[in-house]
This record gives C-alpha cells, structure tokens and sequence, in this order.
C-alpha cells in the first residue's frame, strides 16, 4: 500500500482527541488525528508528523489529515483509517495463514449490536471440515516499547464489547477472529495492555480460552518523495497473560 501527497510537519499541540496543531513552513495549522488513542509516547512537541491534505473539505474544519509520525528511528502509523485496507491486503496475499482460504465476503458487518470490520467467506477447497464463515474484527496497535506492542493505550469499552461479540459467534458456531494491526517494524511480540485497560485484558484471554484466533502483523513503512510505504513485515507472536515489563 502507498499513501502518497504527503508533507511534513512538526507536532505542537493536541487540544483535544481528534485535532493537532502543527507547523509547517514556518505557519501554524491543524490537521485531523484520526486515532482515539492517547499516543502520549508518541506525540510530543517537536515530533516529526507526515500529513496529508484532506481530499474531501465540505463540512470540515481541517484542512490536513495526520498519516504518520515518527519516533526512534521509524515512521509509525497513526490513522486508523487505513487499518481495514491494511488487513485486506494480508487476507488478499494469504500472508496469515490462520486466514489462509478466506475471502472478504463483506465489510462493516454487523453481528448483535456491533459492526464487526469483516464478514470472510472460505474459497475454493483451502477451508475443509471447518465452517465456511468467519468474523474478523481488526485493532490498530502503535505502543511498542522495549519491543512488546500492546493494546490499547486508552479504555476502550467498544473494543471489549468487539471481544464478547466474537465469543458469542464462536458459541453460536461461527469461526472468529481479531487481527492486531501493528504498523511500525519494531515489535517482537504483542501483548493485552493489563495496566491500562484490564477489562479488555481478561476478556481478550477469556477470548483465547473460546478459542477466538488472536492473531498479531506488523508492517514497515517506508517514505520517499512524497510517498510512504506499508509492507507486511511478519506475524507477531501472541501472549495474552499478564507480562511485567523490565
């Protein structure tokens, strides 16, 4: 995938969830931050962002969209908009093979009272003696530190409202799955945010226990003349009981 149009800036502020004030060539603007995360790690002052102007300005306030911002010597990823197309590139490639003979039957589909990001249908004669359908519910990670990705790096009731939803499917025979995107390249393995949110936590591991696939990917990204570059990188092991961090 390649995001292309871009331009840099230096972050300054953060009034509130959604906007970023940041300069660019010497003049102050604000930019939409399309991540509910609090991205503390991440967004200080004087951090380089990678934005983008807003292809569509009816009805909004910003003229730019944050893409990326980079920290420690990589660019990261934080705008969740491109999770879901990130995630059909992996099911597209095979590249997962929990997800290997599964197709994209429908986005946005909506089982009880959530929307769950993909309805996947099995293809050809890759799926056998399991069912033919499956949930795949898709989280964007961006914390990383000392190589452990974790999530999320803010409550989220809706995530764990996701989580029992997938369980109910399973139950009621319906293969499920939640895919951890995590795009930057410096994860080693993923983890449940325990301290932060502990809710999602258990039920991430009472998820694992249902037996709901847990499935973690990391991408790299690359950024040249205008353009950045997301690659799959690996599949990142999964560990969902407590880790105390050294």
């Amino acid at each position: 995938m390649k995001i292309i149009n871009l331009m840099e800036g230096t972050f300054k502020e953060r009034p509130n969830r959604f906007t970023v004030i940041f300069e660019a060539e010497g003049a102050l603007e604000m930019a939409h931050l399309r991540d509910p995360g609090r991205l503390k790690e991440l967004l200080f002052p004087g951090a380089r962002l990678l934005l983008r102007p807003a292809q569509n300005l009816a009805n909004r306030k910003t003229k730019f969209d944050v893409i990326a911002v980079w920290s420690e010597g990589i660019w990261v990823l934080i705008n969740s908009g491109f999770h879901s197309d990130l995630a059909g590139e992996l099911i597209e490639s095979g590249s997962i093979d929990e997800l290997s003979g599964y197709e994209v039957e429908k986005r946005e589909y909506t089982f009880g009272k959530s929307r769950i990001d993909f309805l996947l249908k099995s293809s050809g004669n890759k799926v056998e003696k399991t069912m033919n359908k499956m949930l795949l519910e898709v989280k964007g990670c961006t914390l990383v530190e000392g190589g452990q990705a974790r999530f999320p790096d803010a409550p989220t009731l809706r995530g764990k409202k996701h989580l029992e939803e997938l369980i109910k499917a399973k139950n009621e025979g319906i293969n499920s799955a939640v895919l951890f995107i995590i795009p930057r390249g410096d994860a080693k393995f993923f983890s449940p945010n325990w301290e932060m949110d502990p809710d999602f936590s258990s039920t991430l591991q009472q998820a694992e226990k249902e037996n709901v696939l847990i499935i973690a990917y990391s991408f790299t990204l690359n950024y040249h003349k205008k353009e950045l570059e997301l690659k799959p990188l690996k599949k990142v092991k999964v560990k969902v009981k407590p880790i105390k961090l050294n």
